[in-house]
């Protein structure tokens, strides 16, 4: 009997964590506040890890310029700080807000710095990269501004490597469709 009853927990337990959406995530904004992904029912999200010592730093401004055009139009930025490559976010959430406002006027959602890639990868990563989790596909974060494009149903859609510009067509048409 007990083996049975192992058995039921551990495959209801399973389907409890593959049937994990999106919207349950529930993750620490930049000022230490909570943020639920549930606010984001209905809007099309791209969700992206950003440093402030990067090569790739500058898409700050096109993020920003992108999630200013169609915020309007159920569209969402969410950022996420990572230290997870050649260190470069060492900062602290408030230096890294700070840096952010002064440097590219950021208006789109930061959260706390997370880590997207290693042992304690933050679980919002571990859905975005598992495709046991998200039902899409499996990846790794290559390097900073990893861009992952989640639909208004909160299913993963696609991974957008790193070097790809925010304002690139693909993800615009994505937007728009």
């Amino acid at each position: 009997m007990k083996k049975y009853l192992v058995l039921f927990l551990l495959l209801t337990t399973s389907v409890a964590v593959l049937s994990q959406s999106f919207y349950d995530f529930t993750v620490k904004d930049i000022d230490g506040n909570d943020f639920s992904f549930g606010q984001l029912k209905g809007k099309k999200v791209m969700v992206v890890n950003v440093a402030s010592k990067c090569g790739f730093t500058p898409q700050y401004k096109e993020l920003e310029a992108l999630y200013k055009r169609y915020r309007d139009k159920n569209f969402v930025i969410v950022g996420f700080p990572a230290n997870n490559f050649k260190e470069q976010e060492p900062g602290s959430n408030a230096e890294i807000k700070a840096f952010c406002t002064l440097e590219y006027g950021v208006s789109f959602p930061m959260m706390a710095k997370v880590s997207v890639k290693g042992d304690d990868m933050a679980p919002i990563y571990q859905w975005l990269t598992t495709k046991e989790l998200n039902g899409k596909s499996n990846s790794s974060v290559k390097w900073n501004f990893q861009k992952y494009l989640v639909n208004e149903k909160g299913e993963l859609e696609q991974v957008i490597n790193p070097w790809v510009e925010p304002d690139n067509k693909k993800i615009v048409k994505w937007i728009e469709k």
